[in-house]
């Protein structure tokens, strides 16, 4: 244990060839520091921390993720810079997991039977779930007698509807290979609607949120009294908004004509997930800041770019309004919701007829600041809310390790 009776939780974040991770004390949500390992598997890995001890720094070959957790290991012990005393120090872990399926709605404690789940869930997510189940590994090795939390991207929308989760695609292939709508970032919207909704002093079971997280990857959630009702992204994340280089929705038979004119599976989805999007619109950059400083040099690609993003924010923003009917709170979040002063500007212009009424002068004064944006007199409250994934991971796995004990 810690001092002052606080927990130290570990949350680990692994992707195919990096391992992030922060430290925090609990409850008090206070960091201690956190770090990146960056390619794993490659040559020249590298380990940078943070603390307020100071920097550290460690080029190293990191074969694989057992060996990146013993790196961060040694890191967060270092004599000068670490952020703990001892390893022994710390009480939980948690993991980010993107894909639990069907089968978690909420985090849960891992054992044997989430593993097999995780491992389960592969299919569904390739390129993710293998990293994060070495992670857990790694970790499990690492410290054995600490209990490992998994926290899933998908759990929160497993409150959706099957009016909003069901495609409309011949029954069987869901019933068979369980495509359907699964939604992720969700422990983002989670923690924002939560955020949220204490900042406007409203109570969860009256609070009506559509919460839109909005980043290189983007998403946008409906949550009906704390539970999410239905959301942007599909059976994998290249559904919905226009994103950073994802196209975001499309009709499907553009797939078909761009076939039969020569382009292989593999190229539209290399196309679609990593050349499409800001990118592939503005044939500049996936980066907002980029666009904006093109557009105001009358580029009319990047205009073009900056408005269909917008448009596209504003449909699904409209559309569950429809269906959540009174919406009281509208939240930005994510490197563009946050920091995109404009692009807030352009994405609530003509909301006004759904009561979502922007106070442009408070807009430009809140920054990137956490606030209130709209207007005193408009019927739903329009807010910046920071994200923080970690935290709510941290969050997790303090209440459920305290709760099996």
């Amino acid at each position: 244990m810690s001092e002052q009776n606080n927990d130290v939780v570990l949350v680990i974040n692994c992707g195919s060839s990096s391992l992030k991770y922060e430290v925090y004390t609990m409850p008090d949500r206070q960091s201690l520091g956190k770090g990146q390992v960056e390619r794993i598997g490659f040559p020249g890995g590298r380990l940078e921390q943070t603390s307020p001890k100071g920097s550290l720094e460690l080029d190293r070959d990191v074969d694989d993720h057992e060996a990146a957790a013993r790196l961060v290991a040694e890191a967060l012990v270092d004599p000068e810079n670490g952020i703990v005393d001892s390893i022994e120090e710390i009480d939980g872990v948690g993991h980010r997991v993107v894909h639990g399926g069907e089968k978690y709605a909420q985090s849960v404690v891992i054992d044997e039977e989430v593993v097999g789940a995780i491992r389960e869930n592969i299919e569904l997510a390739p390129i993710h779930n293998p990293a994060n189940l070495s992670g857990i590994q790694a970790t499990q090795t690492l410290l054995p007698n600490v209990p490992q939390v998994a926290v899933f991207d998908t759990s929160f929308h497993q409150t959706l509807p099957p009016a909003a989760y069901l495609y409309g695609i011949p029954r069987e292939l869901y019933d068979q290979y369980k495509i359907r709508r699964y939604g992720f970032h969700g422990t983002s919207h989670r923690f924002v609607a939560d955020e949220a909704i204490k900042f406007m002093k409203r109570s969860v079971e009256n609070t009506n949120v559509i919460s839109c997280h909005l980043g290189n990857g983007a998403s946008i959630t409906a949550i009906h009294n704390g539970r999410s009702i239905d959301t942007s992204m599909g059976f994998t994340p290249l559904e919905g908004l226009v994103m950073g280089t994802r196209s975001g929705d499309l009709d499907p038979a553009i797939i078909f004509y761009l076939m039969e004119r020569g382009y292989s599976a593999e190229q539209l989805n290399v196309m679609l997930n990593k050349k499409s999007g800001l990118l592939g619109l503005s044939g500049i950059s996936n980066d907002l800041r980029d666009l904006e400083e093109a557009a105001e040099k009358c580029d009319k690609r990047a205009t073009d770019a900056l408005d269909v993003y917008a448009h596209r924010v504003r449909n699904y923003i409209g559309g569950y309004s429809a269906n959540i009917v009174r919406v009281d709170i509208l939240v930005f979040t994510g490197g563009v919701g946050q920091f995109g002063v404009r692009m807030r500007e352009r994405i609530c212009h003509r909301l006004e007829n759904l009561g979502i009424v922007m106070d442009y002068d408070r807009n430009r004064e809140v920054g990137t600041n956490p606030g209130i944006i709209s207007t005193d007199y408009s019927p739903t409250s329009i807010v910046v809310i920071p994200t923080n994934e970690e935290l709510q991971i941290a969050i997790d796995t303090y209440e459920l390790v305290h709760s099996s004990t």
